[in-house]
Formats: C-alpha cells, sequence, structure tokens
C-alpha cells in the first residue's frame, strides 16, 4: 500500500490514530542487514557513554533550550513554553508508514513516531491537529521503548521519529531502554531543521538517519509564515544540518536499498518562492556534498492558516516545481529523490 504523508495523517485524525497498515515483508530486519552492521546507538552503550547522554539531555528540561526558542522554563516541574510540552512525552501514533522516501520506506515501511505538539507550528501545517492542537497520549519512557520495538517486530526498517525536537530526551531514553530488549533498528531523525547545534551534537553516535527540513532560507520569510516568529530558522537550520552531515555523512544504503546511516534533506517547494528554492539547492551543493540526498517536495496544499496569507493561498504550478528540480539540476546536485523526479516527469509531459 503506497499512501502519501498527508492521505496517512489525515486518515488517522479521522479514525482517532487508529489505522493499521500491515507490514507486507517476510524478511526480518536481521535478514536484510548485513550481520556486521549495528545502529550506532549499540557502539555508544558498548563503550558506558549512552546513559550519560540521557542525563545530559534530561538536564536541559530544568531550564528547557532544546530549540531555538529558548523558553527556559523547567519543564520538569511541569511548566510549558512554546511547544506546551513538559517532561513527559506525548505520542499521537506508532505505525509502519508508506509515504516517505523510498529508502527508508523498503517493503515493510518506515517505523514512524508521530510526537505532539512542535516548535514551528507553520501557518500551512498539514498536520496541525497534531502540531498545532497538541492531540496525542501521555506516556513514559518505558512505553515509546515499548512503541519502538512493536514497530520493530512489525518488520519496520527503521524507527521514524517524527517532530522530535522538544522531546529529545525522551527519545533516546527510549532508544536505551529499547535496545537493552532488542532494539537493533536505525534510528531517524525527522525533524522541521529548527534545532540548536549544541543538542544536535549530544545525537552524535545516537542516530543513523537524519531527516530535516530546510524549509526557508530568508528569515523574513520564515518569521511571516511559522507562528510566534522563527527570523533565526535559516542560520538555525542551517547550523544544525552541517553538524548532522558531520556525523553521518552521505547516505548509505544495504543491498536492498534500504537506509542505514547517512543525511536526507527535504525541501517544500512553496508559492511565489517564498521558500527560496534557488538558493536552498546552490547552499546544499556549496556547504554539503553534490551527492546529498535531496527530497524537493510538490506537496505543498493550503492548509490550517495559509488561507489567510495571499501568497501561499495556492498550490504550486508545475512551472514551479519544473523550475526547482532544474535548478537543482543545474547546481549538479546529483542524488535526488526517485519519487521527485518522477513527478517533474509528469509536469512535463503536463505542459506538453
Amino acid at each position: 500500500m503506497d499512501v502519501t504523508r498527508r492521505a496517512f495523517i489525515k486518515n488517522m485524525a479521522l479514525a482517532g490514530g487508529a489505522v493499521f497498515l500491515e507490514a507486507c515483508s517476510p524478511k526480518t530486519n536481521a535478514e536484510e542487514n548485513s550481520d556486521s552492521w549495528q545502529p550506532a546507538y549499540a557502539k555508544l552503550e558498548s563503550e558506558g557513554k549512552l546513559s550519560e547522554r540521557v542525563e545530559q539531555a534530561y538536564s536541559k528540561f530544568e531550564k528547557c533550550r532544546l530549540c531555538p526558542r529558548r523558553c527556559e522554563v523547567n519543564r520538569k516541574a511541569g511548566e510549558k513554553g512554546f511547544c506546551n510540552a513538559t517532561d513527559k512525552v506525548k505520542v499521537f501514533s506508532h505505525q509502519p508508514h508508506f509515504g516517505e522516501e523510498l529508502p527508508l520506506v523498503g517493503r515493510s515501511g518506515s517505523g514512524t513516531i508521530f510526537f505532539s505538539n512542535c516548535n514551528l507550528r507553520c501557518v500551512f501545517c498539514q498536520n496541525w491537529p497534531i502540531a498545532h492542537v497538541g492531540r496525542g497520549q501521555e506516556i513514559t519512557d518505558e512505553a515509546l521503548a515499548d512503541m519502538m520495538l512493536n514497530l520493530q517486530r512489525r518488520g519496520c526498517h527503521n524507527i521514524n521519529v517524527v517532530t522530535p525536537t522538544h522531546v529529545m530526551p525522551n527519545i533516546i531514553s527510549a532508544v536505551r531502554i529499547a535496545f537493552e530488549k532488542g532494539l537493533r533498528l536505525p534510528i531517524c531523525y525527522n525533524t522541521g531543521g529548527y534545532e540548536m547545534k549544541e543538542n544536535i551534537e549530544l545525537l552524535d553516535g545516537i542516530v543513523d538517519i537524519y531527516l530535516p527540513d530546510l524549509k526557508f532560507m530568508d528569515g523574513e520569510e520564515s518569521a511571516r509564515y511559522v507562528t510566534g516568529g522563527a527570523k533565526d530558522y535559516p542560520e538555525m537550520a542551517q547550523q544544525a544540518i552541517i553538524e548532522m552531515h558531520r556525523q553521518v555523512g552521505e547516505l548509505v544504503k544495504n543491498d536492498r536499498d534500504i537506509a542505514l546511516r547517512g543525511l536526507m534533506v527535504r525541501h517544500l517547494v512553496m508559492p511565489n518562492h517564498v521558500a527560496g528554492t534557488r538558493e536552498f539547492v546552490k547552499w546544499v551543493a556549496e556547504n554539503l556534498t553534490k551527492d546529498t540526498y535531496v527530497n524537493i517536495m510538490a506537496q505543498y496544499r493550503v492548509e490550517h492558516q495559509a488561507f489567510e496569507h495571499e501568497r501561499i493561498a495556492r498550490s504550486i504550478t508545475s512551472k514551479e516545481f519544473l523550475e526547482a528540480i532544474e535548478w537543482a539540476q543545474e547546481t549538479g546536485l546529483r542524488n535526488l529523490d526517485e519519487r521527485s523526479l518522477s513527478m517533474a516527469q509528469m509536469h512535463r509531459r503536463r505542459l506538453g
């Protein structure tokens, strides 16, 4: 079954989060990965360092600086900052997901865990019931670990933590608990990109696959379309992505084309060049490598509060998406997402 992220979330919301996508591959993760491969966190645990990272991360709850908002509230005492979260993790759903990038999906799906709340809350958010309203259930780190193990048992190729920034300490705590119970899947850190470089450094040796957005290249645009303003978004996201690349490098796949390690960068094309796509592809080529996996996405829809903003109150045109792909190719980017390239071919045929 192949569904888009938008359709997946929409169906989940309509069903109260109870949508079950069955894994279809009889292969286990151990069979499809080489015997020598181990997730990054296995080595860190063997060195006795993973527990230290959990303690370091949890200490950040006391005066929260988990993201560039720097709210400095004491989340351990129940105080809430911009993201509206305490030190307890809140989850909307956990299921195999087939709408992610192909190296993550494979045959059995990406094991996605959708966290409630968000440190960005874009006005055009397609997942606004989760990110803005905060729908979901509060659980313990132990329960989160059990979710990871459940996804592994269902044959998923990775643990894909979606909107993880504000609950990063809970995630690495759960990874350690789950590892002790047999978790051996790569961790995919699926973030909106509004990160503190110092916190990404804490994830070195824990995360195998980074999947950040780079939404905006101009601070005035990010301040305009992110709730509460985030003029420093481009700067903070770029610093974080450079650190992610330093840690994991270019995408590495197994003999079944399943992602094991590496950086995958997403960029959503928006109407009227609001996202700065031309600047984005140039930045990737100049600051990462031309072999960096890049997904230039055409999935922009007018959602949530986007209707109130004239420049983004429409879908993108075929011309806008095609020029985005052409800009990427002109810069020499060599590892563009297959689905994006296929979609570009479709738009070219449509335009004749």
